[in-house]
């Protein structure tokens, strides 16, 4: 069965409704004639040039990412930018661009949602619900169906999440009892004050800055807060890409859909003091 863009597009809107986006974000679709035919579709957490060289030797007709490669201001594609040239690349190669973010991270089967199934969370519900779904928000936070310890819980993380060189870090008693779980895939300080999050045993997250995280870990200190563990932005919010790809195989027959193993996180290595 053949499908075009615009049908492609509208199964995404489907699946992640632009509804759901924030305010900041620029989701939906990003470049393709929305009359050509899609029969391969190619996904991946980011649009950078090793996907986008992934996706046109694979013959994708669409690449489709979690972050947006148009999300700040562009005013020039030039080839001599790494935004343009990414464009070009993919333009000349009739591969289209669509980018599912904040609306994707809200649903149902979003990327917290698909983190918070991985780490096996019970009666997981969002962090920040929808006003108008309340199965629909930021973040997840449930319980673990055995207590575990802080320590054990970032070993298991470590096996759930792919490898990246900046690892995972941990703020907390190695020994601390947990059950109570908060996590957001990607970027989560904006929510480590909320009362779900405060909550809870323990905070899982990416990009936690340095003063968001003193503060949160001096208020745990005095039994107000939860462990902190921060891990890969990337990592997260990888998980999501294959139930991503179920949804659409499901929802597009004919087409094939597949998921980028390449590793995206932006650090190569680090040096242990």
């Amino acid at each position: 069965m053949l499908h075009t863009l615009a049908e492609v597009n509208a199964v995404a809107e489907t699946l992640w409704p632009l509804s759901g986006t924030e305010s900041w974000d620029a989701p939906g679709l990003l470049s393709g004639d929305p009359a050509r035919t899609v029969s391969s579709i190619h996904l991946a957490v980011d649009a950078v040039a090793d996907t986008v060289d992934e996706a046109v030797a694979a013959g994708a007709d669409l690449l489709l990412v979690h972050h947006p490669l148009l999300l700040r201001g562009v005013t020039s594609v030039a080839e001599d930018r790494y935004k343009g040239a990414l464009l070009a690349t993919l333009i000349r190669a009739d591969c289209a661009l669509i980018a599912a973010h904040t609306n994707a991270d809200v649903v149902e089967s979003g990327t917290s949602a698909v983190f918070a199934q991985k780490l096996g969370l019970l009666d997981a519900t969002p962090i920040v619900p929808s006003s108008s779904n309340p199965a629909h928000g930021l973040g997840r936070v449930g319980r673990l169906a055995t207590p575990t310890t802080l320590g054990t819980l970032a070993r298991e993380l470590g096996d759930i999440l792919p490898a990246t060189a900046s690892g995972i870090r941990v703020s907390g008693d190695f020994d601390a009892p947990v059950t109570t779980v908060a996590l957001c895939g990607g970027a989560g300080d904006s929510l480590l004050s909320d009362p779900a999050v405060l909550a809870a045993d323990v905070y899982i997250t990416s990009d936690l800055r340095h003063h968001p995280a003193s503060e949160a870990r001096e208020n745990a200190q005095l039994g107000s807060g939860p462990a902190l563990i921060d891990v890969s932005h990337w990592a997260s919010e990888w998980l999501w890409l294959e139930t991503a790809a179920a949804e659409l195989r499901e929802s597009l027959p004919g087409v094939t859909v597949t998921v980028s193993d390449l590793r995206t996180d932006p650090w190569d290595f680090v040096v242990l003091q």
